[in-house]
């Protein structure tokens, strides 16, 4: 079934949903966005995705995208003004390895340092294990201003939002470390438009209603 627009499912506090929505927002790509919420997922969305995470996106041609990190490629290969493909240093495949660590090595650590009743390693030994990778973004970002380039790129966008949340675990801990690279980094990302309009709030969708037009204006 053609649509007008791609359709995004997504729920605004969830990171990888977010990372998809930084993307679009930096590559121009209009969609209609439908809010969800997660305990009651709409028929529409598992309709499409039956594996009922966010964020989902549905083409105009009906292919359906379930990955965020596709979801970025895909936005970023139609539209690309900001040059998030393009690093100053290594390749678009050395990006996709350091997104890699975060979602396997780094996120596991995180749910564990997140929700230590869930987990025998959780607490301070999974926030020690974690911080083995935000050591490892301090010293990238000594070389220069983002994880891959003097300009933000893919990189930057995938991994902040799990930055972003392992931070606010326990922030004044955060604070308190030696990392001002790293912290000046998040804080800038978090302060800027682009991740302003991303992260723009909105009621969730209805079924039988139409989406909200994404990304917001200016």
């Amino acid at each position: 079934m053609p649509f007008a627009l791609p359709v995004l499912y997504s729920f605004r506090r969830c990171p990888y949903a977010m990372r998809a929505r930084l993307a679009l927002v930096a590559a121009g790509q209009r969609c209609e966005l439908r809010e969800v919420v997660l305990r009651n997922k709409p028929a529409e969305m598992l309709a499409a995705s039956p594996k009922g995470t966010v964020p989902v996106l549905i083409a105009e041609d009906g292919s359906v995208l379930e990955q965020s990190l596709d979801v970025m490629l895909w936005a970023l290969r139609r539209g690309d003004p900001l040059r998030w493909l393009q690093p100053g240093t290594g390749t678009l495949q050395d990006m996709l390895a350091l997104v890699a660590r975060c979602d396997d090595e780094f996120k596991s650590q995180l749910d564990r340092y997140k929700y230590p009743e869930r987990h025998a390693d959780g607490g301070e030994t999974a926030r020690e294990r974690g911080s083995a990778f935000l050591r490892d973004l301090e010293a990238r970002l000594s070389a220069s201003p983002q994880l891959a380039a003097s300009h933000a790129t893919l990189a930057d966008a995938a991994v902040m939002p799990f930055v972003r949340q392992f931070a606010m675990v326990d922030q004044a801990w955060f604070d308190s470390q030696p990392w001002p690279r790293l912290q000046a980094w998040l804080s800038s990302w978090i302060a800027c438009e682009l991740f302003e309009r991303a992260m723009h709030k909105y009621e969730p969708w209805k079924p039988g209603e139409a989406g909200v037009d994404f990304p917001p204006p200016r």
